[in-house]
């Protein structure tokens, strides 16, 4: 008997195993199926690597059964020759009897073109099994493709009086439990970029890396239109890219890149050139004003809101959102809220 959801949600499984080292690609998971009995699995592991269909069908021991057997996947097969060959051609080529897949690819390259191809060779083609999930699972890669922007996720912690700063803040302050700061630097690993403003830059001067847990560092993003920040700031310093946006220059100095923008529609422009670069996704951690401007735009796809013990009693207030609580849990002393638009 099939039971097309049950697969589904193995190959969803699968997928998640890649993340981030996916990135820019989606993250696939898929598994082959004989006489209701999984003969062969497997995920795209890293960006660059074997796609999931071409190591779930390496392996399957016992290629006889592939044309007997179903395959199913998370994402539709690509059609086009990229860093490998299209993994719809090599299910043609086994004679795979039928595919079911999670969603499609709504990438120009792919966009129902593996489907298509499959179905000419006479392949039966089952889509939409687990759509949403499918899709939720590549948010960033769905987002890039269809908004042609990155992946936006706004980032803050709020005293429980409703400030995220104090007004004369003269050093760094981190309101939230130590558990909460090794929850961030992991967001960071798993994104490609982080960005916030100069006064933020200057009054905190954070490294924007990671260092509490291990993983890569994403592209560092300042907003510096005049270019005032000092070149000795953390945000500067070797351990990872840093893009300063401003009005004067574009120049590339060793890990430091300079581009000049039009600062009307700013973030408009912002989300533009990283586009261009291939940026998937974008933490924005800057201060009230910063993250601001994005919710004003409604440019942003998540909120992840801290609610912290501390009180503040006075100092600049928190950014003004309106969107739908998903999920809130307690973490340490704080609480952790994630929004997403209405």
């Amino acid at each position: 008997m099939e039971n097309h959801e049950f697969y589904l949600k193995k190959c969803l499984d699968l997928a998640r195993k890649s993340f981030p080292k996916n990135t820019p690609n989606p993250m696939v998971g898929s598994v082959i199926v004989y006489q209701d009995e999984i003969i062969g699995k497997g995920y795209h592991e890293k960006y660059g690597s074997h796609h999931a269909e071409v190591n779930a069908i390496n392996n399957v021991k016992d290629k006889s059964l592939l044309s007997q057997s179903t395959i199913y996947v998370n994402l539709e097969p690509c059609s086009h020759f990229g860093k490998t060959p299209p993994c719809s051609d090599l299910i043609i080529k086994h004679k795979i009897s039928k595919v079911v897949i999670g969603c499609v690819d709504t990438s120009s390259k792919v966009a129902g073109k593996g489907i298509q191809r499959m179905r000419n060779a006479g392949i039966e083609v089952i889509t939409g099994v687990l759509n949403e999930e499918s899709r939720r699972l590549n948010k960033r890669f769905f987002t890039v493709q269809e908004k042609k922007r990155p992946y936006i996720i706004l980032k803050w912690a709020e005293s429980r009086d409703g400030f995220i700063a104090p007004l004369d803040q003269k050093e760094p302050l981190w309101m939230t439990s130590e558990e909460s700061k090794k929850l961030v630097h992991k967001w960071r690993s798993e994104e490609d970029s982080i960005l916030i403003g100069r006064i933020t830059a200057e009054k905190d001067n954070p490294s924007l890396t990671v260092r509490e847990v291990n993983g890569k560092n994403p592209t560092r993003i300042v907003i510096d239109k005049n270019l005032k920040l000092s070149e000795h700031l953390n945000l500067f310093n070797s351990e990872s890219d840093t893009i300063i946006f401003n009005e004067i220059k574009s120049h590339k100095k060793s890990n430091k890149n300079y581009i000049k923008i039009n600062f009307n529609k700013l973030i408009n422009n912002i989300l533009i050139v990283l586009y261009k670069q291939n940026i998937q996704s974008l933490i924005v951690e800057g201060g009230t004003k910063t993250l601001q401007s994005f919710i004003d735009k409604n440019l942003w796809d998540e909120a992840r809101v801290f609610h912290t013990n501390s009180e503040l009693l006075k100092g600049v207030r928190s950014p003004n959102i309106e969107g739908e609580i998903i999920s809130s849990k307690e973490i340490d002393t704080d609480l952790l809220e994630i929004i997403i638009p209405k």
